[in-house]
């Protein structure tokens, strides 16, 4: 037997009967010869950690814009925290760890600069809006590579299923909802504490006296009581009490960080950077790249001028801004 095949019998042995097995995939969207070695989730995993999308993702804001000390998170500390949180959980439920890890890799591909500052602005200036999960797809189904990654249809899903009202097929895409929601709300909490836009009293007690006190015990009760609720079951919930200090906690964090002066005082002038940068390409497309340009064939000039900006990291936003607008001396 292949490694693969090795791997894949292992799979319907040892998961749960409610795991999506790599052997059930339903498929990529153009068939290819499989792997000797790896799974098809293992694959898709791969070839998104291999994407320039995924490396781009280390100079793309998480909440706080261009900040001086290293420790803060960016868009790629965030994702593989959301691997990790999620691959704990499907261990701990014996789900499909592959799936899950492909999924969290892949999921923020699509975010724009300056974190959810770039995607409200596109949202508000593109023909067809723009949501990141929507985006994320979009990368790997389409601009990554000549013709997109060709992934999974089960690691899709998940991508576009992490966030909104739309629910994943799979109970590993299930995961990816709230490792996505674990990670940020706790990471965010432990960037504005040190950034001194919170202190560790300022957080309500009666949310993190059910969640925990402290970050890490936060990320290990929350984790625990999704692994407990969901065991042995077609389903991947927390219990009431823990959902509703989740989500208690993450409307704080809206009322409090994500929207305070402090965050965003910088606002405003990213926000203009991806308005003016729209407007400048929409009305000089021989200005962008020619990977982009070739896509006008069959792609309107808003949706070209959004994959383009959404693309960028910040500090590449703030460089092409400076070389088309700010006078240089002589």
């Amino acid at each position: 037997m292949l490694i693969r095949e090795i791997t894949e019998q292992r799979e319907m042995e040892t998961l749960s009967v409610y795991a999506c097995k790599a052997k059930d995939s339903k498929g990529r969207i153009r068939d290819e010869e499989k792997c000797n070695i790896r799974t098809d989730f293992q694959r898709d995993a791969d070839r998104i950690i291999h994407s320039k999308a995924f490396r781009r993702l280390m100079y793309k804001t998480q909440v706080f814009l261009s900040p001086s000390d290293d420790h803060y998170r960016t868009r790629l500390t965030h994702t593989l925290e959301v691997s990790r949180i999620a691959r704990a959980i499907a261990r701990g439920l014996s789900l499909n760890e592959s799936l899950v890890e492909a999924m969290a890799l892949g999921h923020d591909l699509g975010h724009t600069p300056f974190g959810h500052t770039g995607e409200y602005v596109l949202n508000e200036i593109c023909e067809n809006g723009f949501k990141h999960n929507e985006q994320s797809l979009r990368v790997v189904d389409v601009l990554e590579k000549e013709n997109g990654l060709n992934l999974t249809y089960e690691v899709r899903n998940g991508i576009l299923c992490h966030t909104g009202s739309r629910e994943a097929d799979t109970l590993e895409g299930k995961i990816i909802k709230y490792a996505d929601r674990i990670a940020y709300i706790n990471h965010d909490i432990d960037d504005a504490i040190r950034a001194g836009v919170l202190r560790n009293e300022d957080i309500p007690y009666e949310y993190i006296n059910v969640l925990g006190k402290t970050h890490s015990k936060r990320i290990n009760n929350m984790i625990f009581n999704i692994i407990e609720n969901s065991y042995n079951k077609n389903d991947v919930k927390m219990n009431d009490e823990f959902y509703e200090a989740m989500m208690g906690l993450r409307k704080f964090m809206f009322e409090n960080v994500y929207t305070s002066k402090d965050v965003k005082k910088e606002e405003e002038k990213s926000m203009g950077v991806v308005r003016t940068l729209y407007e400048y390409f929409k009305n000089n497309k021989e200005k962008m790249p020619k990977e982009y340009r070739d896509r006008l064939e069959e792609n309107d000039i808003s949706r070209v001028v959004c994959d383009y900006i959404a693309g960028m990291t910040d500090r590449y936003a703030i460089r092409i801004f400076k070389e088309l607008f700010v006078p240089k001396s002589y």
